[in-house]
């Protein structure tokens, strides 16, 4: 199994010299003892997956679909419309993602029959925690430990994973996201374990099906995944930079606060990710301009949340992948509910040294294309998000 020793090594020099952070010693234990004892038993478990299940040696990663696009702009949305087609796709459990080995999928669903097996005191436990866990941001994200879910954070045993970026702000010092612009080697050794996980779920859930993925990380990625996967097929969501870009910001400030991070100690990561704001814009769309053969769809979040069954027509004639009847009974089921679905997330790009002209300048073009609204004139900001993204 990969591991990421060199940025293992940042973060635990970061951490390190981080010397009034009352999280600082907690956060080098998990560094130092807990992280290394874990990772050797993701390692021998991933080794035994291959003497447990010898299908795994066969096992191939067919017509991927990724789902990418700036956060906050319909990925999740997107994501879990697509995943109702369960005949057609594998994915992630936010819960799976914690245990990237096949052995450890089949023991915990293996306990979790034997839970029911006793009226579930166990699921009926966790189903508690969840709500008390993740109930206070559904209204940001919906999020739970049975929803589908980024499968880039399967990773995490690599410690290839933003998530120590999240808990302590260091987006200027560790860079997950131009994969796309790093050495050959990088993007070969991170991409093969990731190929490797992909591979694990796809047995787990039968091994015949395909592999569906959503990652606004991974704009930053699309190059490589076109390199590892020659046949993925790509699905690109766009939405007016005015709203995803401020919603982004506050949501990891909003992370970054509960966490006791001061404004001046988060500063530097909130102008790394207003960069990486403008990339996730554009590299999708230069590496696709790139490969005309790599099947792909763009896909305005206005479309998605106001005709989100037509739309779902479109990426699949788009993919060049048949909609099943089923399918599409699902879509027209669950239609109405995806349109009427709000969240009120509260934003403005004032708290941040970003403007609606910025923006506007820099991806004028776009603005162009898509015909979005521009405020830059206007006096009121925006400051209400309706749709989780």
């Amino acid at each position: 199994m990969y591991f990421d020793f060199g940025y293992y090594a940042r973060v635990l020099r970061h951490v390190w010299f981080l010397k009034n952070w009352p999280g600082r010693q907690r956060t080098l234990l998990r560094l130092l003892l807990w992280l290394p004892l874990v990772t050797v038993f993701h390692g021998l478990c991933f080794l035994l997956d291959y003497i447990f299940f010898p299908r795994l040696w066969f096992q191939q990663v067919n017509k991927p679909v990724f789902i990418v696009g700036h956060a906050r702009s319909g990925t999740t949305l997107c994501h879990r419309l697509l995943a109702g087609d369960g005949d057609n796709f594998s994915y992630f459990l936010y819960w799976e993602l914690f245990f990237p080995s096949l052995l450890q999928k089949k023991v915990i669903r293996g306990l979790g029959r034997l839970d029911r097996l006793f009226g579930a005191p166990c699921k009926r436990y966790l189903t508690k925690w969840d709500d008390k866990t993740f109930g206070k941001f559904r209204h940001i994200h919906n999020m739970s430990l049975w929803n589908a879910e980024e499968d880039q954070f399967v990773m995490r045993a690599a410690f290839v994973t933003q998530q120590w970026a999240i808990d302590v702000p260091m987006m200027d010092k560790i860079d997950l996201y131009h994969l796309d612009q790093m050495s050959a080697k990088k993007r070969r050794r991170w991409m093969h374990h990731y190929r490797e996980c992909l591979k694990r779920q796809l047995l787990l859930n039968g091994g015949n099906r395909i592999h569906l993925s959503k990652n606004p990380l991974m704009s930053g990625w699309v190059g490589a995944i076109i390199e590892t996967f020659a046949d993925a097929r790509i699905v690109v969501l766009m939405r007016n930079p005015n709203d995803c870009i401020p919603s982004t910001l506050k949501l990891l400030e909003l992370s970054w606060r509960a966490k006791g991070w001061t404004p001046e100690q988060y500063d530097a990561s909130l102008r790394e990710m207003m960069a990486i704001s403008f990339d996730s814009m554009r590299h999708p769309r230069q590496v696709l301009t790139a490969h005309p053969h790599t099947l792909h769809a763009f896909v305005d979040y206005r479309d998605i949340t106001a005709e989100p069954r037509q739309t779902a027509h479109e990426i699949y004639k788009a993919l060049e992948m048949p909609l099943s009847d089923d399918f599409d009974a699902y879509l027209k089921a669950h239609e109405n509910t995806e349109r009427s679905h709000k969240t009120h997330f509260e934003y403005t790009i004032k708290d941040y040294e970003l403007s609606h002209k910025q923006i506007e300048a820099q991806l004028d073009d776009l603005f162009d294309e898509y015909q979005w609204p521009r405020l830059s004139d206007r006096n009121s900001p925006q400051t209400m998000e309706q749709i989780n993204g």
